[in-house]
């Protein structure tokens, strides 16, 4: 089943920069061959259910062998089964709508 994801990992007890650690993930999760966008507060990720959270789980581990003895996850998903939809599809829906109201109001 594919799914679509915002990830935010945060490793605790590690210091104010987390950056280091985000890196780490980032490449992990490029590693699988997932589809990713990284943003100010977290990750989008679009792959196979199984791909996607087998991913998080080395993220989890990775960011633990780098010292973090703590780690708080935030997961949000959406799946479909009337049909396949990208991230970029989502996105784009909402920008064009977003100019139809913007020529409506003119």
């Amino acid at each position: 089943m594919k799914v679509l994801v915002d990830l935010c990992v945060v490793p605790i007890g590690v210091g104010v920069s987390l950056s280091t650690y985000i890196v780490e993930c980032e490449k992990i999760l490029a590693a699988a061959g997932l589809k990713i966008a990284l943003h100010s507060y977290g990750t989008n990720i679009e792959g196979e259910w199984d791909d996607v959270f087998a991913a998080i789980k080395r993220c989890h581990e990775k960011m633990h062998d780098m010292g973090a003895p703590r780690i708080t996850t935030t997961v949000k998903l959406g799946t479909r089964t009337d049909r396949d939809q990208t991230m970029e599809e989502k996105v784009n829906s909402v920008r064009s709508k977003m100019l139809s109201d913007s020529d409506t109001q003119k």
